[in-house]
């Protein structure tokens, strides 16, 4: 059964972004972790073929966001972005066919999983009914939830074991050396890159060993912390296939089940 929640006591907010262009530098090549240089396209702007349940990696590509990477040129209302939208909000590009997508996480920018991609451009405006910052599991107290729309928790595979812990299915467990680039930062904005993982999907639902993430993104032991991958492909050392936080908390209060399945998009 769905964890009970605090849901009827959030607030719905309409947040302002637009889908940022590419980017890039004037001198084009970077360096990657064994000194190759490469020139491979990346973050922001509308990234096609890859959504929800596509492989993380293997493309040809490097800090990959898929979809729609959404800003605000606005610094003040950009932060509103990327701390207020979750996982699972409802986005609806602005004027003329308006299709609507649903946030998939956090990156450089607020990342979009939208059907009708190929019919956006950057600089379209969008609007995200931004809701699931303070979200509480009443039955659960020593797990926080961050970034999650309590409409999308029951279409995870997430419960109440019989022995009373959060029973969460994972496609991976991620191991205590591979979180790099995100570590420190708030687990509200942006995501962790993970080094040496590859056989991943976008929307997976993973559980990173020895990682708190109540009060920002750190090792500690006896802690774990389940995310959903949001990004892809990168060359970089210490970057990597990022998830975006959900749950953290103590390593006894969750029932981990191995399933490869198990992915934020399995009933998006």
């Amino acid at each position: 059964m769905t964890p009970r929640t605090n849901a009827h006591r959030l607030l719905t907010q309409v947040l302002a972004g637009e889908v940022c262009p590419p980017l890039g530098d004037r001198f084009g090549y970077r360096v990657d972790g064994d000194g190759r240089a490469f020139l491979l396209p990346g973050m922001g702007g509308v990234t096609l073929g890859v959504r929800v349940g596509d492989p993380a990696t293997g493309h040809a590509a490097d800090h990959l966001e898929p979809g729609l990477s959404v800003w605000h040129p606005d610094p003040a209302a950009n932060h509103a972005l990327q701390y207020l939208a979750c996982v699972g909000n409802e986005v609806t590009v602005l004027g003329g066919h308006r299709p609507t997508g649903r946030v998939l996480g956090q990156h450089a920018f607020v990342l979009v999983d939208l059907a009708d991609a190929d019919e956006v451009a950057p600089g379209d405006r969008v609007a995200i009914r931004a809701r699931g910052q303070g979200l509480r599991l009443l039955d659960h107290p020593a797990v926080v939830v961050k970034n999650l729309d309590p409409d999308l928790l029951p279409h995870l595979p997430v419960d109440t074991a019989p022995d009373g812990r959060l029973r969460v299915s994972v496609a991976a467990r991620i191991p205590r050396s591979a979180p790099g680039a995100g570590t420190g930062m708030a687990s509200e904005f942006a995501n962790t890159d993970l080094m040496g993982v590859t056989d991943v999907r976008i929307g997976d639902l993973v559980a990173l060993r020895d990682q708190d993430h109540r009060f920002g993104r750190a090792y500690r032991a006896g802690y774990v912390t389940i995310g959903a991958i949001s990004t892809g492909d990168c060359r970089l050392f210490g970057h990597g296939p990022g998830p975006t936080t959900l749950f953290t908390g103590p390593a006894e209060a969750f029932d981990l089940v191995d399933d490869p399945t198990a992915n934020i998009g399995a009933d998006w």
